[in-house]
């Protein structure tokens, strides 16, 4: 036969045809994909305070139970800047970023199943949670242990051989053992706000346990950065409508309306505590909240949360994740004459952070604007300026996003 250019051609197509109706079958104990993948990583790493500096590591090998993944993007967290600013962990030289997200390219031949026994293969999206390989009574398919603030986390890490052990990277490798979830029917922006939000999905469920906080709640949530924000988006979803957002900036109270809050107090216009619990009730129609949330990290603020809870009330206070000095109160007439019910909500459990998907999708479905909570948006190399922008507060919700 002349093999001419059609021929040519007609031969070419049946060969890729039939590659791609048999695939051909790995040996065993390879690991899946490595197609595309670089020699290298790039990480951000933090080496002094306040400056990272973008190393190159050579890319590490894949064991059975790990998983490749390509950072697509991660947020900025409170914790990274405090870690920027102060190393109160003494953890520098560290890869920091434990809001991330990103795209599986390669993984080891016994990972199949998430820590929610869903599917795994290449080309999902995932996000971690925490890592429990030193705990036995914490396994990958047990979403309902208690409060999970001890375990080790991605992006707060010490540093290995490895290296690859924050989301501030163009590339990661979680370890067998880890909590991983397959969020491949999300967004990126859905994907990178998951951590946060299971804060707040944690916080709502402490205040359900004390009874109070209902349907028909009269809710104050005072703080509107990121966290109060997200707080009351999640109200909003519950079908909670009276809620009133309590904050000094007026940029943040509008944004807190758009979130779901009905009704909005700037505490600069007014003068003293009497006067701001005034303001407060008069947005509820003469009445103090049933139930507060207390999302700053101000000792003030939280001596003040008291004021504005009706007698028999209820408190959440979610706002100290690291030590922000004392509060002064006083007992008899904030707690004891009020009987104030009051919980402490601190990061999020497993069944937590797997509500948290459910939350994305309805809060999008009743057209809340998740997405405007990301105000900034940096490449990796531009990382210090991210965190700069962070520390000034110039924005809600800051990312770095891999191109």
């Amino acid at each position: 036969m002349e093999m001419n250019s059609a021929n040519v051609e007609a031969v070419v197509k049946q060969v890729l045809e039939s590659m791609l109706k048999q695939p051909v079958e790995k040996p065993a104990g390879v690991s899946q994909g490595s197609q595309g993948i670089p020699k290298t990583a790039h990480v951000a790493m933090l080496t002094a305070l306040e400056h990272y500096d973008v190393k190159e590591f050579p890319m590490p090998e894949v064991g059975d139970g790990d998983i490749l993944v390509k950072v697509e993007g991660c947020g900025v967290c409170g914790t990274d800047a405090h870690e920027f600013k102060k190393d109160p962990f003494g953890l520098i030289p560290v890869a920091l970023g434990h809001e991330g997200t990103g795209e599986i390219v390669k993984m080891g031949k016994n990972v199949k199943k998430d820590s929610a026994g869903k599917d795994l293969k290449l080309g999902d999206k995932v996000v971690t949670c925490m890592i429990f390989k030193d705990n036995p009574d914490i396994t990958m398919y047990d979403l309902n242990k208690q409060n999970v603030g001890g375990a080790d986390v991605y992006g707060l890490l010490p540093d290995d051989d490895i290296h690859l052990n924050g989301w501030f990277a163009d590339y990661i490798v979680i370890r067998g053992g880890s909590t991983v979830f397959n969020v491949s029917d999300l967004d990126l922006d859905s994907r990178i706000l998951i951590e946060p939000c299971a804060v707040l999905i944690h916080a709502v469920e402490r205040a359900k346990t004390t009874g109070i906080l209902r349907f028909n709640s009269r809710v104050v949530v005072q703080g509107c950065g990121p966290i109060g924000l997200i707080c009351i988006a999640i109200l909003r979803t519950m079908g909670i409508e009276n809620i009133v957002a309590v904050d000094g900036e007026q940029k943040r109270l509008d944004f807190a309306k758009e979130m779901g809050a009905t009704r909005s107090v700037n505490f600069k216009d007014h003068k003293g505590i009497e006067a701001l619990a005034g303001a407060v009730e008069n947005c509820f129609d003469g009445h103090l909240a049933d139930f507060a949330f207390q999302c700053t990290g101000s000792p003030v603020a939280h001596a003040n949360i008291y004021k504005f809870i009706r007698n028999g009330g209820g408190l959440c206070e979610l706002g100290f994740f690291i030590n922000g000095g004392d509060a002064t109160i006083n007992p008899h007439f904030d707690i004891c004459s009020k009987e104030i019910t009051t919980v402490g909500s601190w990061v999020y459990t497993l069944r937590d952070y797997a509500t948290t998907f459910d939350f994305l999708k309805r809060a999008k479905g009743i057209g809340l604007p998740m997405s405007k909570l990301i105000t900034h948006r940096f490449p990796l190399d531009q990382i210090n300026e991210a965190h700069v922008t962070n520390l000034k507060m110039e924005g809600l919700k800051i990312a770095i996003i891999n191109q």
